[in-house]
């Protein structure tokens, strides 16, 4: 396997900084999967009923009530297995390439390319429907790793 040489300075250390940053996501997302798929679905709906019932949220009459009761209603089994499969797969995919390029293996440069620029595309689609702010910052760190793996992988290549 062919391995690029490091380099140092302020942009290294960025890029180094974002990739433990995505890693430490990427955990996240593989521990929500695997939550979803061991809690059963009735935990799942016994823990949304008490927030909504408890102080935690003001009410039947709160959007915020509204919202929540509409989701969990779209929520069934079938919805939390994929989303259980999904995250895990997505964090194992996204840890795996960032433990390539930790270890500065050549061709995880173009594929992470290619893999986060995959991720924004499909954040951008669902920012589309949900209008989330989380989404926009994923998006956004994703675009400034993607530079930085550019950076990295051009200074190495010529």
């Amino acid at each position: 396997m062919k391995h690029i040489k490091g380099e140092h300075g302020p942009l290294h250390w960025l890029f180094e900084s974002t990739l433990v940053l995505k890693s430490v996501f990427a955990l996240l997302e593989i521990a929500a999967g695997l939550g979803l798929w061991l809690v059963p679905h009735a935990r799942i709906e016994d823990l949304t009923g008490w927030l909504v019932q408890s102080h935690l949220i003001e009410g039947h009459g709160s959007p915020v009530y509204a919202r929540v009761a509409q989701a969990m209603g779209a929520f069934s089994l079938a919805s939390q297995h994929f989303y259980a499969l999904y995250l895990a797969a997505h964090g194992v995919v996204k840890l795996a390439i960032v433990l390539l390029l930790m270890r500065r293996v050549a061709f995880a440069y173009p594929l992470g390319i290619v893999v986060f620029s995959g991720f924004i595309v499909t954040q951008l689609h669902r920012w589309s429907h949900t209008h989330s702010p989380v989404l926009l910052a994923l998006s956004a760190l994703d675009l400034v790793v993607i530079g930085l793996t550019w950076r990295e992988w051009r200074g190495q290549r010529g």
